[in-house]
C-alpha cells in the first residue's frame, strides 16, 4: 500500500487493520509512528485481504506474491498505469479465469485458491468508477488556477525550471476547502506567529 495516503483512507473508511509496505525509511518510520504496521510485500501477501498499490513503480506486486495470498484477495492499483501489478504474469499462471461483474475479473491460481483483480491492474479509480471525486478535483484545480495566476504575476521574474506552488496558496486552497465543509480551526495571534518566525526568540 503506498504511504501515506491509501493508508489514512482505509483506515478512515473503517478498515481495522493496515498494513503498509515501503522501501522509503522515512516513510516506512511516518507509517509506524502513525500506528500502522510496516513489513515486507512477502510477509503482508500472506496475511492481507485487500492490496492497493500506489508507487507508482512497476511490480509492486509481483507474481510471487500473487501466489502467497489468502483465497478471496483483492488486488486493485491506485498508483501508476498499469504496471504496478504483474498482470502478465498472472495471465501467464491463472489455471482459470472468468469476469464477475464489470471491473472484476476472478483468477483461480494453479494452487486452487481465487485472487480478484479489480479494473485489470489499470488505475482503478478512474477505470471503475466515474474519475476522481469532486472533493478532490476542486482542490486540484484551485491550486493549477492559483499557479497559473502566480506564474502571470511573476512574468519576467522566474527563471526557466520547475517551480514549488507557494505555500500560501496551497493554504488558501485548504482554508477555503475547510470553510466549505463547516470546519472550523484556531488562528495564529499576532505574538504567536512572531514568535516561530523569529530565531531572536525562544529555543
Amino acid at each position: 500500500m503506498g504511504w501515506p495516503w491509501n493508508s489514512h483512507e482505509a483506515k478512515g473508511l473503517g478498515a481495522r487493520r493496515v498494513i503498509v509496505t515501503e522501501v522509503n525509511p522515512v516513510r516506512a518510520l511516518e507509517a509506524v509512528f502513525d500506528g500502522f504496521e510496516v513489513m515486507p510485500m512477502s510477509e503482508a501477501a500472506e496475511v492481507g485481504d485487500i492490496f492497493i498499490t500506489a508507487t507508482g513503480d512497476i511490480n509492486a506486486i509481483t507474481l510471487d506474491h500473487i501466489l502467497k495470498m489468502r483465497d478471496g484477495a483483492v488486488l486493485a492499483n491506485a498508483g501508476h498505469f498499469n504496471v504496478e501489478i504483474d498482470v502478465a504474469g498472472l495471465e501467464r499462471v491463472a489455471a482459470e479465469k472468468r469476469r464477475i461483474r464489470d471491473y472484476v475479473v476472478e483468477y483461480r491460481l494453479p494452487n486452487g485458491k481465487r485472487v480478484y483483480l479489480l479494473a485489470e491492474g489499470r488505475l482503478v479509480n478512474l477505470v471503475a468508477a466515474e474519475g476522481h471525486p469532486s472533493e478532490v478535483m476542486d482542490m486540484s484545480f484551485s491550486n493549477q488556477a492559483l499557479a497559473v495566476e502566480y506564474i502571470v504575476r511573476n512574468r519576467g521574474k522566474l527563471q526557466l525550471g520547475v517551480h514549488k506552488l507557494p505555500d500560501e496558496l496551497d493554504m488558501e486552497v485548504a482554508r477555503l476547502k475547510l470553510e466549505t465543509m463547516g470546519i472550523r480551526i484556531d488562528q495564529l495571534t499576532e505574538e504567536q506567529r512572531r514568535y516561530i518566525t523569529s530565531w531572536g526568540l525562544g529555543t
